[in-house]
């Protein structure tokens, strides 16, 4: 039989006091007999809701419902996700429903279970941030990061702490409380930074870059005097002995952390084999550790939030200790407890607290918003100073004085826990909503890091000249593209008189991490990072610099980047190295019996974006089908089977085709190598699509093939798509290369019928029919795309 115990209390707070009951059953109802069982029970009071475990769950359907019904109206105005949770908190909290009326059941017990869910996701969220952050990266931040980072919490906060002084004259409140409050107006918080960066798509830009160190820096800062300032009032409420024992004590935690526990957890990454997967045994230790430490958070007296917190920052970042913890809780925290998180937190406001608000909220909300003024025009003052352009600056500004759940979250807990009045939260919450609907809006408007790849300069090969050095980037994303890669620059032999300045990329995908890493290899130096990051690609393209001294200058590059924004570190590259032309590797490689070997459809993705946005030329290399391992069949690339290297370029017109013959031209310079121009010109002039300046450049190109000994030269009339692809698979066998333009969106009499039976639109009509398996392919492919001109 179910028993009522309920119990009352009053709490001062502020000069105001509150009373407050609350009734609890016991035994709490659970799990329910099932709905049929309920709707044949005699006792027709007892209903499915009154059951805990059903309830939460309907709670929680009914919050993910609303969440996306809001976000769907609100993601058109760019308002993220988070205060489409934040509105559905609100909206099904009992200042809309009451308690009897609600959908949802919304009553004290109901909430409590749901923001226990909630607690613990917020919980996670902190660990996994701490896990993603790197404190090495703040030895290495720049001045300017330093600086912002530094003077963005310093100087609010001493604006704050002046401001609160001089309207409130209590002097013994105002030591209490006033500074740890002002600490949480002023401070910095990396992980909500970071989600916005990432939101905005420009984590890895040079405003993001920027923006992360200076949000490290700040966070570290924020998280030393959120400490300190509870050290502060534990000494004016309990004395200088008992705030001494408190940081006695929080530093053997610390101690305990950095010398006893993240030992053990790199010794549990030394002993993962390279690139394998850290073993489940320590996985669960380390995740036993993490629910232990709100534990031990209360007895070495440091606030419960910034054990996990602590912790996280102990735990190795990257693969495979941090990476394995981020893959594999990272979905589940952010798709499900965390969104509960922030509904619940919205759950708690109410209009009707302004009603009850004192003289005390009103000066500490000033407060906090003289600290975010001052905050936005240190952030904005400092950029300025360092001849930031405007637009600039002021998007960075706008990145420091974000909020996000992390804040909501303190203010939430500081109120469940009585250190703030429901006033104060109702305030803050407000605060947030604005602060956190606008940035990301004008961050959007302010900066668009595409705007610095229109450029008007000419970066293509047709406009370099054949003894000019060709500086050339070509992008690595697995060992087997290093040999290919290597391969066919080894094909166009390359000369002191037509040099390459060549730029290695290794892009590999960012895990278990926060900051994206950009690392430059220098050939006379080891790096400083304990991790060896590209040593075997390194090592490949040095030996291609040596064996072809004076002709190749090889420079390597690593970029440490989420896979959706790798294009961001590819076309910043190409604007400061000037290059010509870009080379990619293609998504797919097959074995020579045309099985597909392997696949990657990130990579295919970010070939398109390059494509789209790169401030130069780009080429996609597609390779000849590989031998299969063990079969005995010799590998039809290979440098033995031909005296020669024959190359074809297959040119209908247009400026791509241009391209490719340009690059033709300019690797086929040495005696080893025949090249075949193959023009397919259609039958009749019926439906040819190219302007006249079109057929004038492709007309002038083309007489200088003709004209020149060293090159063959072969016209073919085609009538139709089908006999292009006829004509083709009759000749491609004897080249070992063959080069095409990609001509996007461009069919003619040549191709047509072909364009609804191309599969790879980024390698155009021919490149996607010569790649098919309709052709027994033991030659590479490279498909040309010649510098997009754009207008802002």
């Amino acid at each position: 039989m179910a028993n009522g115990n309920s119990s009352s209390y009053t709490t001062g707070m502020e000069g105001t006091k509150r009373s407050e009951e609350i009734c609890l059953k016991f035994p709490p109802n659970v799990i329910s007999p099932g709905l049929a069982a309920l709707l044949v029970q005699k006792d027709k009071h007892e209903k499915l809701m009154d059951y805990s475990g059903p309830r939460l769950h309907f709670q929680m359907v009914v919050i993910f419902v609303l969440t996306q019904i809001i976000h769907s109206l609100l993601k058109k105005l760019g308002f993220p996700l988070f205060i489409s949770q934040l509105l559905a908190g609100i909206l099904l909290s009992p200042m809309v429903f009451s308690d009897q009326h609600s959908l949802v059941n919304i009553s004290e017990e109901s909430v409590a279970v749901l923001g226990t869910v909630g607690a613990f996701g917020f919980v996670f969220f902190l660990f996994l941030s701490g896990v993603k952050m790197d404190l090495s990266l703040t030895l290495k931040s720049g001045k300017k990061a330093i600086c912002i980072g530094l003077l963005t919490v310093v100087v609010p906060l001493v604006s704050c702490m002046t401001t609160i002084k001089l309207l409130h004259e209590e002097g013994n409140e105002f030591s209490n409380k006033s500074f740890f409050l002002a600490v949480t107006y002023s401070g910095t918080s990396f992980p909500v930074i970071h989600c916005l960066l990432s939101d905005l798509k420009i984590l890895n830009s040079e405003l993001g870059r920027l923006g992360l160190s200076a949000a490290l820096i700040g966070d570290m800062l924020t998280l030393f005097l959120t400490v300190f300032s509870l050290w502060v009032k534990t000494g004016f409420e309990k004395g200088r002995k008992q705030s001494l024992i408190d940081f006695g004590l929080a530093m053997l935690f610390i101690v305990i952390v950095v010398f006893v526990l993240r030992p053990v957890m790199k010794w549990m990454v030394k002993r993962t084999p390279e690139d394998g997967q850290i073993k489940d045994i320590c996985f669960y230790l380390v995740i036993l550790a993490f629910m232990m430490s709100p534990r031990f958070t209360d007895l070495f007296r440091i606030y419960f939030l910034y054990g996990p917190f602590i912790f996280g920052l102990a735990v190795p970042d990257g693969p495979p200790l941090g990476s394995a913890l981020v893959e594999k809780l990272d979905p589940v925290i952010s798709g499900l407890f965390l969104p509960i998180f922030a509904t619940t937190c919205g759950l708690r406001f109410d209009l009707s607290y302004f009603k009850n608000s004192n003289l005390f909220a009103y000066h500490q909300v000033l407060g906090a918003m003289v600290a975010l003024i001052i905050k936005f025009g240190v952030s904005l003052l400092v950029p300025l100073l360092c001849k930031m352009p405007t637009r600039d600056s002021l998007a960075l500004a706008f990145i420091m004085i974000s909020k996000g759940i992390v804040e909501m979250g303190s203010y939430s807990i500081m109120n469940d826990n009585r250190v703030i009045s429901e006033d104060i939260f109702a305030h803050m919450t407000i605060v947030i909503i604005l602060v956190a609907s606008i940035v990301p809006i004008l961050v959007k408007r302010l900066y668009d890091p595409s705007r610095k790849y229109l450029c008007f300069q000419k970066r293509t090969i047709m406009n370099s000249r054949l003894n000019q050095e060709l500086r050339l980037i070509v992008c690595v994303h697995v060992p087997g593209n290093v040999n290919s890669i290597i391969n066919q620059l080894n094909a166009s032999c390359p000369t002191r008189e037509s040099s390459i300045a060549l730029d290695v990329l290794h892009l590999i995908k960012l895990s278990g991490q926060a900051t994206p890493l950009f690392i430059t290899h220098d050939k006379q130096k080891k790096t400083l990072s304990s991790k060896s990051y590209s040593e075997n690609v390194a090592v490949a393209f040095e030996q291609f610099e040596r064996d072809n001294w004076g002709a190749v200058s090889v420079n390597v590059f690593t970029a440490v980047s989420p896979q959706n924004l790798m294009y961001e570190d590819i076309c910043n590259l190409a604007m400061d190295r000037l290059t010509s032309f870009i080379l990619l590797p293609f998504h797919r490689r097959w074995y020579i019996d045309g099985c597909i070997e392997s696949e990657d459809q990130t990579v295919r993705t970010l070939n398109f974006d390059i494509l789209e946005k790169a401030p130069c030329s780009v080429g996609i290399l597609v390779e000849g089908r590989r031998h299969l391992k063990g079969s005995g069949i010799r590998d039809p690339l290979s440098s033995d089977n031909s005296s020669f290297y024959n190359i074809a370029v297959i040119f209908l017109g247009g400026q791509d085709d241009r391209e490719a013959l340009a690059l033709a031209k300019r690797i086929s310079q040495d005696k080893s190598v025949r090249l075949t121009v193959i023009h397919l010109k259609a039958a009749n002039s019926l439906g040819i699509i190219l302007t006249e300046n079109d057929r004038m450049l492709d007309s002038a190109v083309l007489n200088d093939v003709k004209q020149s000994v060293c090159f063959t030269y072969i016209e073919e009339h085609v009538n139709d798509g089908p006999e292009t692809s006829n004509f083709l698979q009759s000749i491609v066998e004897d080249y070992q290369l063959i080069i095409v333009g990609r001509r996007y969106k461009t069919e003619d009499r040549q191709t047509s019928g072909l364009q609804e039976w191309c599969e790879f639109q980024e390698i155009g009509i021919i490149g996607d029919l010569l790649s098919s398996a309709d052709f027994i392919r033991n030659y590479s492919l490279l498909i040309v795309q010649q510098q997009q001109q754009r207008t802002v």
